[in-house]
């Protein structure tokens, strides 16, 4: 493991080794533990109590004060719902065209939207973009017919979340820039998100544990319990 830096080590030290905070206080240390001069991300990880070969924990939640990010949307679409993917914002839209173009490689997009009507063709990125996850799925929020209100979900903070091969989720709550009141609500509605995808055969604790961290700064437990409970 690589040798922490001196800045690290100093904001290391406002964390009790061992201590699980609330989550007003974690908010308000991983604020005052992030070390660099740029605007670090925050993100929370949930170590869940699920057999990740046999549960699967996913689906979207909608960051109540945004991402901290500007992303890019993609739609596949055709007819009237170009004009409407395009009047609600995306980045890029279109039919058959589109698809040749991401075929070809390109993927300049952070999400891709597609409507029902044109899952059959967007079948053949599966293997392209299955492997970076950014293949259109239901699961996902991104196959819809209401093409206006999921480009303007996305946009405005959408995420999607999922549990991977060690029963973890890893999703970015916003920055460090972001005042507490913010962050706290991005990670009320990330908590109540996943604790709605609790598949129904899981008993006992669901969130083993819960830990938030800025992009170079220490991990703070969050009291798991607590965070159930809310």
């Amino acid at each position: 493991m690589a040798e922490r830096g001196k800045k690290y080590k100093e904001k290391a030290k406002l964390i009790e080794a061992g201590k699980s905070y609330s989550p007003d206080e974690a908010v308000k240390l991983v604020k005052a533990a992030a070390p660099a001069k740029f605007d670090e991300s925050v993100d929370v990880a949930l170590k869940l109590n699920i057999d990740p070969k046999k549960d699967s924990v996913r689906g979207t939640v909608l960051l109540p004060a945004g991402s901290g990010k500007s992303v890019k949307v993609g739609v596949i679409t055709k007819g009237d719902k170009i004009k409407e993917a395009e009047e609600a914002g995306a980045d890029f839209v279109g039919g058959t065209e589109l698809i040749d173009k991401i075929q070809g490689g390109w993927l300049d997009f952070d999400v891709l939207i597609s409507t029902p009507d044109m899952m059959s063709q967007v079948g053949k990125l599966g293997k392209l973009l299955g492997q970076k996850g950014l293949m259109p799925n239901p699961k996902a929020g991104t196959v819809s017919a209401d093409v206006g209100k999921t480009v303007k979900e996305f946009k405005a903070g959408k995420t999607e979340f999922k549990a991977d091969k060690t029963g973890v989720i890893h999703v970015k709550i916003g920055r460090a820039s972001f005042e507490e009141g913010k962050l706290k609500e991005n990670l009320n509605a990330v908590l109540s998100a996943v604790i709605k995808a609790k598949p129904p055969k899981v008993s006992g604790t669901y969130i083993e544990s819960a830990t938030i961290s800025s992009t170079m700064g220490p991990g703070i437990r969050v009291d798991a319990r607590r965070a159930e409970a809310q």
